[in-house]
Order: structure tokens, then sequence, then C-alpha cells
């Protein structure tokens, strides 16, 4: 190849992954050059079909991935995109990928966006010829008999399946647990509840326990039948015994605790009975979707898809023949579902989404009693929707992932060089992004590799090579992705999960809006090692790498995590020249080095970076934690060899209350307000963390919304977190434009304010003129039954509420205008409240979230036009164990 055609081609490989984010064609400069690899663009939309594949005649997806093989066959090195047009492309089966469909180093095959089009990838089907059904509220439509799903979504957004509490089914709660389930004979309530249905209906009832097997879990199980004779309800298994009678084990640093079968189900699930406004309930048997539709809603204007799919995109070679060099750009992949929690497993839940689905001592090696299988920590990990394994150069830029049932996108099993950069994970119902395999920690041993390709990739039974260091996740880099609202029906979900792997960089993220961990490391690998067992256990991580990301907003569901929670061995030992002293500076730099990144807002959170159990050799250097619970920095049962230097804290460091770690080395760090103003915190760090503060400028973006402002009392500045910020967010004080904002990254500005700001004016769209925010604190409220929590850190309106837990608790105000809006939380533990005003009848409103997550400082109720005038508003509790106040604006 001639020079020219040597720098041009260098060229088109530094920016063409950009490119395609942006929807933009690149060409290279014609070069004659006998070398030259043809370049050849197909077209694909909805409704193509043939095979011309032609900007004109376009190809179905399926069409346009035959044409691809049929191009690369001819030319392994092509030049092969294919271009998809605007629109849904329904899947009827999943799209499978292999060794035929790879591209070669530096030519890859890429699958993007047409210029301004969003094609979306969907695993469902539009449900369509809905009619009502007599006076009751409840619409159907028909359905394949083959239907099953535990998602609908309707114009693009997740539904609650029917649900109740038992509550507010009226049981009395008088039951007794037992081996096999529950007596429920001296709950009348429950004995009629469950004696009116069939005995396919009573087997599709789920209950849900948030909270069972710890407070990091929620654990799920089926009614297998009810016995009215008997007056008992028996559970499905294995799920019941491994949520009641877990095994237990030896020199444990960290509990897998069971939950007592005396526990009442929080939340009674999948009946039809049950429908509540904007419910769904699905009898895939009798081929009927049924759905009571929320006020205002009308059928006929409604976008209603139902997955059919589980996975959506599977790529999958093996180590012999790996699938490689593809890539995705500007695709939504979205509607799929993970049934598997529906079957008699359920969801067994041990941590981040890892559950037990076979015997009770699953995944606990010799250290139980009985024994359970090996490796140790071998649990059943969630459905990717999207997933890679022995994959080598797959790159995943500017996609959304949105509205899945599982994890969002899974990569393991000798995955290499893997780029999932610029990407959004959005409104999924398990993990954001799973890194790893948990059968795989020491995929060396001939032992373990049966186990390996059973459950790490989709390919085991083709596999021929060998398994050993080929195996191993290398080289993943996660970059510059928002990841938000994840874990929308798994509370235990992680932002990020990574298991085993070499070389891997997580590395300016933003993630918020998470009901457990931001991102966790090595979960329940470690939990049989600390300072005086290190190495029970033992795995072939090393170099990897946590820097620069943006995490709050996180544990809003969940307790006992962390913005990064860490567990088990990070690092392969470098010995000393006598071959059995450990080098700790060498061993170091191969150890997880957690750097740079920024935490707030985690208001349960007992250690923000957190050191769980058996964890060492882990740099935290460089750090942020401010508004973030207990403690900064510490953990339970490490084993130790942490490096804690030059971070700033608001909270304490070296907690350590379950067993002191080996050794630490803790200096340079400095103590900073919990609520820091602009000058508390280096400029550089702030510029350094969160999406696009590298070299790569993101095309997907969040809208601007504000997290935190620090204190404006006797302030010229203050510090705003937030997302989505741009180098032309606008700033509003008030209605008024804020001139000179510094804009730091894409979630921070420092803001200047006039004297007498107050933190509720500053705002990145303007105010309504005329209205008037009131915090829950103002004088003019009047409560009865009502008390004030301050410093809560879920995102309040001035960070505090009022709050109630008796029944008929009120909140009275009285105002002069023509609208008001009442401002409260979303949260599984509220219920309904009564508005009146002007001493009219009560509206009943709801404070249940329909994703089952918490949502602070929501308008959960706007009056119409009132006269213009004084007006007074009332409002009552009415159910659940709280009611959350947070402000009116009138």
């Amino acid at each position: 190849m001639s020079p020219q055609g040597s720098i041009a081609r260098r060229l088109l490989r530094r920016v063409g992954p950009i490119a395609a984010a942006l929807g933009l064609i690149l060409t290279a400069p014609v070069v004659q050059s006998a070398a030259a690899a043809p370049s050849v663009t197909l077209y694909a939309s909805p409704s193509g079909a043939g095979s011309t594949c032609s900007s004109s005649a376009p190809c179905s997806l399926s069409g346009a991935q035959q044409a691809v093989r049929a191009h690369l066959a001819a030319e392994s090195s092509a030049d092969v995109t294919v271009l998809l047009a605007n629109g849904v492309y329904r899947l009827s089966n999943t799209w499978s990928l292999g060794p035929a469909d790879s591209g070669t180093p530096g030519h890859p095959v890429v699958w993007r966006s047409a210029p301004g089009a969003r094609p979306v990838i969907s695993g469902a089907s539009q449900v369509t010829g809905w009619t009502q059904r007599g006076t009751s509220g409840v619409w159907s439509a028909p359905v394949p008999t083959t239907s099953n799903s535990r998602q609908l979504y309707i114009d693009g957004q997740k539904v609650p399946i029917a649900q109740a509490t038992p509550a507010g089914l009226g049981f009395r709660g008088s039951w007794t647990g037992t081996s096999t389930g529950y007596t429920i004979s001296g709950d009348p309530a429950a004995m009629a509840w469950f004696g009116s249905l069939t005995a396919s209906q009573v087997a599709g009832v789920e209950f849900g326990y948030p909270g069972g097997n710890g407070p990091w879990t929620e654990s799920r199980c089926r009614v297998a039948s009810f016995s009215a004779a008997a007056g008992t309800l028996r559970m499905s298994q294995p799920c019941w015994t491994n949520v009641t009678a877990r095994a237990s084990y030896s020199q444990a640093s960290g509990g897998l605790p069971s939950m007592s079968p005396q526990t009442m189900p929080a939340r009674i699930e999948n009946a039809q009975a049950l429908l509540g406004s904007g419910q769904w309930y699905l009898d895939g048997a009798g081929g009927t979707l049924y759905y009571r539709p929320s006020a205002g809603q009308q059928m006929s204007a409604l976008d209603v898809e139902l997955p059919r799919l589980e996975t959506l995109v599977q790529g999958a070679g093996t180590l012999a023949a790996p699938i490689h060099d593809i890539t995705f750009s500007g695709l939504q992949f979205s509607f799929a579902t993970w049934n598997a929690p529906s079957t008699s497993s359920g969801f067994s839940d041990v941590q981040s989404n890892l559950r037990m689905t076979g015997a009770n001592n699953q995944g606990m090696c010799t250290f139980s009693n009985p024994a359970g299988s090996c490796p140790w920590g071998s649990l059943t990990q969630p459905l990717a929707n999207v997933s890679f394994t022995a994959s080598r150069n797959i790159t995943l830029t500017g996609n959304r992932f949105a509205g899945l049932g599982g994890a969002g996108l899974g990569v393991m099993y000798g995955a290499t060089n893997t780029l999932v950069q610029g990407n959004e994970f959005t409104d999924i119902a398990s993990t954001g992004i799973l890194l790893g395999c948990t059968y795989d920690p020491l995929p060396t041993n001939p032992a373990d590799a049966a186990g390996i390709k059973q459950n790490c990739t989709p390919n085991g039974a083709s596999e021929t090579a060998a398994i050993g260091t080929n195996e191993i996740l290398t080289g993943t880099t996660v970059a510059d992705n928002v990841i938000h609202h994840i874990g929308t029906d798994y509370s235990s979900a992680s932002g990020i999960t990574l298991l085993f792997s070499r070389n891997t960089t997580i590395t300016r993220n933003n993630l918020y809006d998470l009901p457990y961990t931001g991102i966790t490391a090595g979960v329940i690998q470690g939990h049989v090692n600390q300072a005086s067992t290190p190495q029970n256990t033992t795995n072939i991580n090393s170099s990897n790498t946590i820097s620069n990301n943006i995490l709050h907003d996180y544990l809003s569901v969940r307790s006992d995590g962390g913005a990064v929670y860490v567990e088990g061995h990070q690092a392969q030992y470098v010995y000393q020249a006598d071959g059995t002293t450990i080098d700790p500076v060498q061993t170091l730099a191969k150890g997880l080095q957690v750097t740079g990144n920024i935490a707030y807002n985690g208001p349960t959170t007992n250690f923000t970076y957190y050191n769980d159990a058996g964890s060492e050799w882990i740099n935290w250097q460089g750090n942020i934690a401010f508004r973030a619970g207990d403690k900064a920095h510490g953990g339970c049962s490490p084993t130790g060899h942490f490096w804690i230097t030059g971070n700033y804290f608001s909270a304490g460091i070296q907690s350590y209350p379950c067993a002191q770690p080996v050794d630490t080395h803790a200096s340079g760090n400095t103590t900073i307000p919990a609520n820091p103003r602009p000058t508390d915190l280096p400029n550089a760090l702030l510029r350094a963390a969160g999406t696009g503060s590298g070299s790569f400028t993101p095309v997907l973006s969040v809208p601007a919304k504000i997290f935190y402002v620090s204190p404006t009392a006797n302030a010229t500045e203050v510090l705003v977190a937030g997302e989505g910020f741009g180098p032309t967010t606008p700033v509003y004080i008030g209605t008024t434009p804020v001139a000179n904002v510094t804009r730091l990254s894409s979630g921070f500005m420092i803001v200047p304010i006039p004297a007498g700001t107050s933190a509720g004016q500053i705002s990145v769209t303007p105010q309504v003129p005329g209205s008037i925010r009131l915090n829950d604190d103002d004088s003019t409220i009047a409560y009865s039954g009502f008390s004030y929590a301050g410093g809560r850190s879920y995102g309040d309106y001035q960070n505090d509420v009022h709050y109630a837990t008796a029944n008929g608790s009120t909140a009275s105000l009285t105002f002069t205008g023509t609208k008001v809006t009442v401002y409260g939380e979303q949260n599984t533990d509220q219920g309904n409240i009564g508005i009146s005003i002007d001493g009219g009848p009560q509206q009943v409103v709801s404070t249940l979230p329909s994703d089952g997550v918490r949502h602070a400082n929501v308008a959960v109720y706007t009056s119409g036009l009132l006269s213009s005038g004084r007006h007074t508003i009332v409002v009552t509790k009415l159910s659940g164990q709280y009611s959350t106040l947070d402000g009116f604006t009138v």
C-alpha cells in the first residue's frame, strides 16, 4: 500500500467510530492501490425485502445479514456498512451473529443508523384489537397463546403488572410459615381470595420479599398450589427452600442469610383479580392481555408492546473461532423480557441480582454443609438481552438500551477488546451492564471447564478449544455511557457488575437513579476470604480500572451497598527476588485502580467506597464523596492491602467494623463539608469525570436536570451537580437567565448568584412567571400528624421533607392563586393520599411508583384552573406505611 493509502486508513480507523455514532458517512480519499479493500454500503428498512439491499430497494434485517455474509465470503477484508432506516425492526427470532458475520482487523462490519434515523431493534409484538369488558374499566386484547412476558410497555414506558399489598387486600397477616409454604387458615380474607382463583391462576401468583435475604436483596417466589381443606399455600420449589433455608458455611466473611418462613410477602402480584389502575395481566394460555387504563388514557391512542423474545442480539463464537470486528452504532435495543424468575426457581436473590436456582448450597463449594458446587460463588446470573461471548473487537457506540427485562448488555467468555462507549442504558429490569461470568474465576482449572462451557456461553457444546487463559474476559472498555433507571424489577441490581476479568477499564460513565450499588466488582466470590483466611478462593483478576465516573442517587431502594463496591482478590501477585515475598508496588500496579470517581447522594450508604468480604489490593486515589452516607470508605471483613490517598471525603474513612484488614495505607486525604461549595473541590477532578470528559464526544444526551446545589447563604456562586449539562445548557434563577456560568463537565457547573438566591430558584428551565415554590418547612403550611426529616439525600427539594405514618394525618395550605401543585415522593412504602380543595370532595391519588423505584420531589398532584383568589388545599394520608410531603407550587 502506498504511504498516502496508509495515512488515510489510519485516519479512518481513528475517527470512524465517532463518525458512525454521529450518523456520518466517511469516505477515504481515493488512492490507487492494488491492495485497497472494496467498500460496500447496504441498506435495510423495517419493510425491506429481497436481496438487492440498495437505497431504493432495501432489504430486511435478515436479508441484509445474508448480503453481508455474501460480500465477506467474496472479499473478507471488504469494508461493509449496513445503514438501517428509521422504524421498528420486529424480530421474529433472536438476531444471532457468528464468525461468518465478522469483519477483519481495521475493516469491521458496521451496522448503524442511517443519517437522522433511530432504528429500534424490538423483541415485542404490538398489541391491537382492544375491547372494553363491561363497565369494569378493564380492556382486553387477543394475543398468541404462546405469549409469556414479565413486562409490558405502553408508549415506550414499562407499566406495572397487576399487584397489591396484603393489607390492601384485607389480609390479616396471621400466616404461619412452614418448610413448604404457609398455613393461612387463620386469615379468612386470604382464604377467600385464594379460594376464588383457579388452580392455574394460583400457580401464577408471585410473592415479593424486599429485604428478605438481607437489606441488599429482593427475593421473589411463585405460589405452587392452594389447599382450601388444609388452609395452606404450597410455595414453588426450589425457590422457597433457597429463600428460607439456605445452607450455612464455614469461615464466612460475608453472610448469605435465610429469610424467616414466617415473613409475610410485601407484595402479591400477577393475578387478574389484582388489576388496578395502570396495571396489566397476561393470560397466556387463554390468549388474552388485560389492561386497566390510568385516568385520562385512551386505549385507541396507546402503543402497547408485549415482549416475545428474551434475547434480542446474541453474538457468539467459540474460543477456536471467535466472532470478531463488528460495530453497532446509533441503534436502539428494546422490548425483551426474561422469564426465568417466573419458573419454580423464582428469584432467590443473593446479591447484585445473582441468585440460587439449584440446591440451597449453590456456589458454596466445600465451605458449606453439605458441600456445594465449585467454583465458589457460582451463582446464576441474569440473562442479558444483548450479549457477546467468544468475541474480539466488538464495538457498541451511540446506542440506546431501553425497555429490557433482563440485563441490558452482557459480555463474557473469552471476549477480547470490547468497546462499549457513548451508549444510554435506561428502563432496564436488571443490571445495566454485566461483565464476566460467575463460573470462571479460575478458567485454568480443568475441573471447572464443563461448568464454564455450560453457563458462560451459548456455544459451549460446539467448543473444541481447551478452556484456559483464552477464556478470560480481557481488554473491555466501558466509557462515556449514561446508566440510569435500572433495576426496575429486581432492585438489587447494580449499574455495572464486573465479575472476573483482566485489563477492564470502566471510565467516565454517569450512573444515577439506581436502586442499589453503582459499580460492583468481584461480588460474592470473596465471601470466605478475609485477613485470617486470605486464600480460600483465588481468581484471575488483574489490572482493572474504575476511574472518573460520576455516581449519584444510588441505593434509592436497597441498602448495604455503595457507589463502588468490591469483594475478593483484585490482583495477581508479583514476588520479589526471593520468590516468596510479595512486591507491594508491582502487585498494587496489577490491582484494582479506583481513581478520580465522584459520588454523592447515597442516603443509606454505609461505605461509599466499599471494601467488602475478602477484597484486597485496591488503590483508592483521588476520589470524591459527599452527601454519601455514614462512611466514605471502609468495609466488612476485607483482606487488605489498600492505599487510600489524595481523596476528598465528607465522611470518615478506614472503618472496618467486622474484622481488621492485613494492612492499609492512608495519606493526603482532605475532609470536605457534606454540602461542599465550589472552593471545596478541585475543578480538575470535576472536569475529568463523567461522559465526554475525555476526547470522545457523546452523541446521545439526557435531559438536563439538577440534583445538587451547594449552600446559597452568603455565597456569590454555587456548585451545581446534575445530568445532561452541555456547553450551552442554560441556567436560570427564577425566570432570569444566568450569564458567566462555568460549565465544568456533563455533571458539574459553577453558577454565579445574586444575594438572596435560594437553591430552589436555580434551574435549567425557566420557572413559570408568577409561580412560587414553597418548601415543606414553609411556615404557611399547617401539619397534623406529620414529622420533619432533613438530610435524607434522596433528591428532596432543599434536602428535606415532612412525613406521616398514621392514616388521617393532614397538611393544609391556604394560598392566593389559580393553580396548586403538591410535591412528594413515590415509593413502594407509600400509598394513597386524599386531596381536597376548598372543602370539596376528596380526590384519591396514588403515590406508589409504576416501576417499583423511589422517586423524590415528584409532582404527585396538580389542580385544574381555579378561580382567582384565596383557596385552601388539604392533603390527607389514606394508606401505605408513609406519606411524604415535599412542598407546594402555587
